[in-house]
């Protein structure tokens, strides 16, 4: 399968670079598997599409400020952090502080990342970094270097600050690289679902981002019972597919939960015949990565995924999805094309373009039954 077969062109101005005016405000577009034709309609009507008895399924994962800004010791040179995913803190000596130039101060705990880095020719094994604001100074230090800017970087505090802390005070939301300016404090909010609870991402499920707790209301009031999972979404979400041929391509591992009570509620559904509405790319990958029992049992789960979704694939626990719409030539538009057909997918992303849909993490939605 060529990857070109998911191109398309899409104009710049339709590229969302900020959220609706209000959380909810977002479009939504309909697409029925079974029957010709798209409804356009808005979001906040989505509760029409729904019956008594689905399960809605939505990522309740928290998105970070995974981005730091900060100078590299002692020249003084600009430096940018993209936080991927914290390691386990290997058995390390003491960072020595007073030989980086800023004086003898107290050590807090420290953290060991992956973490992207920039620039990344001058930032070798050794090199100690700075981040500092808001009274917070979070120090760095490369400790291995690997290929495309990734980095081995361990982060301490002083005087007994906890890193996560620092982290927060100090760093930035990590907005797509298709929003073209920087972050706000109001994309602290605005880039996060309203039941965002488990620490994790430095990508927003964005599917989520339409749902505000009138409209989880209006759903639960119609009868739809709600189930939450976790699955961390990391940078590679962004990551082009760079293959001729879309079966070469190989997506990032991400890390997710499925807890006993989530499990339980799929498998009542599994064996109740009601239909699974799956919120976002990110939650139908980790539904898809389950083992069903030939009695429809799902077990909970907790580690990573490396499943690839593309059209082919025989969808087990996804009987209809609310997405964004996204990226040319992207895994997630291959896991769209793959539950809704990719000429009936790029037929309604032509329609939603000629409509001035907005695209992307800031954009409208769609829902595909």
């Amino acid at each position: 399968m060529d990857v070109a077969d998911f191109d398309f062109d899409l104009p710049d101005e339709l590229i969302a670079q900020e959220p609706p005016a209000e959380r909810g405000g977002s479009r939504l577009l309909v697409l029925r598997r079974d029957r010709e034709g798209l409804t356009h309609t808005v979001f906040s009507r989505l509760v029409e599409y729904l019956d008594s008895g689905d399960l809605l399924v939505v990522n309740n994962t928290q998105v970070f400020p995974a981005r730091l800004l900060g100078r590299r010791v002692p020249s003084g040179g600009a430096v940018e952090c993209l936080l991927l995913r914290q390691l386990p803190t290997p058995q390390l000596p003491t960072p020595t502080i007073g030989a980086l130039g800023v004086g003898a101060l107290g050590v807090g705990s420290f953290h060991v990342w992956d973490a992207l880095m920039h620039p990344g020719q001058k930032l070798k094994p050794g090199a100690h970094v700075l981040f500092e604001g808001e009274g917070v100074r979070l120090h760095g230090e490369v400790l291995a270097r690997h290929f495309h800017g990734r980095r081995t970087i361990r982060l301490w505090t002083e005087e007994g600050v906890d890193v996560v802390a620092a982290i927060d005070r100090i760093g930035h939301v990590p907005l797509p690289p298709y929003i073209k300016r920087d972050d706000r404090p109001a994309d602290r909010e605005r880039y996060q679902t309203v039941y965002a609870r488990e620490r994790g991402s430095v990508a927003a499920p964005t599917a989520g981002l339409h749902f505000t707790r009138d409209v989880l209301g209006a759903l639960a009031a119609r009868g739809v019972e709600r189930a939450e999972l976790t699955l961390h979404v990391g940078y590679g979400t962004f990551k082009p597919v760079r293959a001729a041929h879309v079966e070469d391509h190989a997506v990032d591992p991400e890390w997710f939960t499925v807890t006993e009570a989530a499990a339980a509620a799929l498998t009542r559904a599994r064996r109740e015949g009601r239909r699974i509405v799956v919120v976002g790319t990110s939650t139908a990958r980790a539904l898809e990565s389950l083992q069903v029992g030939p009695d429809g049992r799902v077990d909970p789960v907790e580690g990573e995924t490396r499943l690839f979704i593309y059209p082919g694939h025989t969808f087990r626990m996804v009987d209809a999805l609310v997405t964004n719409f996204h990226l040319p030539r992207s895994s997630l538009l291959m896991l769209a094309a793959a539950f809704a057909g990719c000429e009936r997918l790029l037929g309604a992303y032509r329609e939603a373009i000629a409509g001035g849909y907005r695209f992307y993490s800031y954009g409208d939605a769609m829902v595909i039954f």
